[in-house]
């Protein structure tokens, strides 16, 4: 009777890969009522229950998860040999329980309508358009490297310890859903990551749990990186699955910060972006802009840049590759270069406003 249940359990993966396929064809169907319907109300349940605890409660699940996973495969080793077909089932009807658990918690959110259709923005622009908006971002990115440092050579160094960030980051998203009502975040739920050091060396700063919601950081990135990257997880987890929708809402959240480093991180955050892509459209026109740009900013880019460098493993482009695959699987067609759109949306935001300073305090 039980290995029927799985039998059958193990068989739903079926219909339910072509049920998702369906919805993956329906984004106004799950804008409505998955993404402004019942997600909202789910994750604000998971925040409330595990956004008290200090510890991330889903790290602790996926430790759990991978401990047994192997306990599990040493002790029916043998019964793989004996009995193949009863130890795929098993094995499927376990895929198929987070299947449907992961896409009902949080996955839905990838098929959801692309966020520049929400906006009303343009999804291409001109190199004149990336210009100038490039041009403007380095002037605000200058005008609070210099208000900060008192010296446009010093990279600007984060005063706050990192559950202090986590709790400043929620300022950003407050001033954030007077533009935009869809981005209210409360309750929070951020967590330093208990798999800092693997997620490191794996290439990543940070993920969200679909499990549990709770928005997970690398706890040894540089501190500089702290407040993008956790405006970016609340991103993920106000259900905004797309890593170039994320990268833009999180800047925006930093620059609307009242903090001054919060906008100093927002503003170049999404500098670097445009710049890579001018660099990647021109290189002599890269190279013209980029004197423009503050030292000590640039000082702050490469503290990044040795970081990952410190931390680069042979098995990171196998990483990055299954979760690019992953992206891929899961609508974003370009996988993880998926990253760098966050300049369609930056330059189609801010191309029509001739200050891009926020109206909130400095």
């Amino acid at each position: 009777m039980l290995m029927k249940r799985k039998t059958i359990i193990a068989l739903l993966l079926i219909p339910q890969y072509f049920l998702i396929k369906i919805f993956s064809y329906n984004p106004e169907f799950i804008e409505n009522y998955y993404s402004n319907g019942l997600y909202p109300i789910l994750s604000k349940i998971f925040r409330y229950i595990l956004g008290w605890l200090p510890f991330s409660f889903g790290d602790v699940i996926y430790a759990f998860a991978i401990i047994y996973s192997v306990r599990w495969i040493y002790n029916n080793r043998k019964r793989l040999l004996k009995n193949t077909k009863q130890w795929f089932i098993e094995v499927f009807a376990v895929i198929s329980i987070f299947y449907f658990v992961f896409h009902l918690f949080w996955g839905l959110n990838y098929y959801r309508l692309p966020l520049h259709k929400n906006l009303d923005l343009k999804h291409d622009y001109t190199t004149e358009q990336l210009v100038y908006v490039t041009k403007k971002l380095i002037e605000e990115s200058n005008k609070y490297q210099l208000k900060i440092t008192n010296n446009d050579t010093l990279k600007v160094k984060i005063p706050y310890s990192k559950p202090e960030i986590f709790k400043r980051t929620q300022n950003g998203y407050n001033n954030l859903k007077q533009l935009f009502p869809h981005l209210k975040y409360y309750p929070k739920s951020i967590k330093k990551s208990l798999f800092s050091y693997p997620l490191t060396y794996m290439g990543f700063s940070g993920y969200l749990n679909p499990l549990t919601n709770e928005a997970q950081v690398d706890a040894i990135i540089p501190i500089y990186r702290f407040p993008t990257t956790t405006a970016h997880e609340i991103a993920h987890q106000l259900g905004y699955a797309a890593e170039n929708e994320a990268n833009f809402i999180g800047c925006l959240a930093s620059i609307n910060n009242d903090d001054i480093y919060f906008k100093y991180t927002g503003y170049t955050f999404g500098l670097r972006f445009c710049l890579n892509e001018i660099y990647r459209r021109d290189e002599s026109l890269y190279e013209d802009l980029i004197t423009n740009v503050n030292i000590g900013i640039l000082k702050n880019y490469e503290e990044v840049r040795l970081f990952w460098e410190a931390h680069q493993n042979p098995a990171e482009p196998i990483f990055k590759l299954f979760y690019g695959n992953f992206l891929k699987a899961n609508k974003q067609d370009k996988g993880m270069e998926s990253y760098s759109y966050v300049v369609a949306l930056l330059v189609n935001y801010f191309k029509n406003k001739p200050n891009l300073t926020n109206h909130y305090n400095d």
